[in-house]
């Protein structure tokens, strides 16, 4: 068995996401005291007790989706369950990062609050929006927002084989979801999340990004990580600075990442954190893996009880 751990982006939280989890298992609590420590917020009380709309600011969900998959890993830590390689989307790259121990856990929480805080002060005013694209290929989604004249909007993610995901000023995403219908595409929707992410319109956010990720240190990789920007291992001579600054005016290309993994043969996928979307984006990659994912006591302990070899 090889496996690999995936962790969830932005659009994955929910209010109250891995209260069970942290009501039962001290270690679990534990990774929350060290993350209320060094933000300076209480992570938990963030997680379980605001609004929606609350836990929904970039600077919030970033920062609370993070220590939730981080808790999780604590407890398969403690359980010994390891992966041999790991990726994140988007956010959920660094989760993958501090995995790896390429960032240490202290420099990976302030840099995820700094990350989410200039994501959400330095977008760009505007009325902005993203939607999922399913059963519409490449070319012609792109084709689709070139041709777009109300506004800007280009892919931002690069999901899975048939699901990609468009983003930009509102008004234009909303065309380009009726362009992409007329063009064939099975579903296209709105998503919860907005800000014109992995785009050239979070440029003021990169360049502020890589000023403070100067202020961090890479340490060596003990596992192996899947880049976002163009779904390859990290090498030892890539620039992770750089590539972390232009990771949010790119697209992810998830969808890249998980054949490699696959290539690599990784053939068990944990989902570690709140959802399951990306398990759903393995399913439509490759039926033949097993998938599973962690995100409240029940699915942790379907894995800690033998899960694992039994699915």
């Amino acid at each position: 068995m090889k496996i690999g751990f995936l962790f969830p982006g932005q659009g994955a939280q929910s209010v109250g996401m891995g209260k069970d989890l942290y009501e039962k298992y001290p270690e679990y609590r534990s990774v929350y005291e060290k993350v209320n420590k060094i933000t300076g917020k209480k992570i938990d009380e963030l997680t379980f007790n605001v609004t929606e709309e609350e836990l929904s600011q970039t600077q919030n969900t970033q920062i609370a989706i993070l220590t939730m998959s981080l808790a999780i890993l604590a407890i398969l830590k403690k359980q010994n369950i390891k992966a041999e390689v790991s990726m994140g989307l988007s956010l959920g790259e660094y989760t993958a990062l501090i995995y790896s121990g390429a960032l240490s856990f202290e420099d990976g929480i302030k840099i995820v609050q700094k990350r989410g805080e200039l994501m959400q002060n330095l977008c760009p005013k505007g009325d902005w929006s993203m939607a999922a694209i399913l059963g519409l290929d490449e070319e012609k989604i792109k084709e689709v927002c070139n041709n777009i004249t109300t506004g800007f909007v280009a892919p931002a993610n690069y999901n899975c084989t048939g699901q990609i995901v468009i983003s930009g000023e509102k008004q234009a995403v909303l065309e380009a979801i009726d362009k992409c219908k007329q063009e064939g595409a099975k579903k296209a929707i709105e998503l919860k999340t907005s800000g014109p992410f992995h785009t050239c319109k979070l440029i003021e956010a990169s360049e502020a990004l890589k000023k403070e990720l100067e202020q961090i240190k890479i340490n060596d990789f003990q596992t192996k990580v899947i880049k976002n920007i163009d779904g390859k291992s990290y090498k030892p001579t890539d620039n992770v600075k750089e590539i972390l600054a232009n990771h949010i005016i790119n697209p992810v290309k998830f969808a890249n990442g998980l054949q490699e993994m696959i290539d690599m043969g990784i053939d068990t996928f944990i989902e570690i954190g709140p959802g399951k979307t990306l398990s759903g984006f393995v399913k439509r990659t490759n039926k033949d893996v097993k998938i599973l994912n962690i995100n409240d006591v029940e699915t942790l302990e379907k894995i800690l009880n033998g899960g694992l070899e039994n699915e």
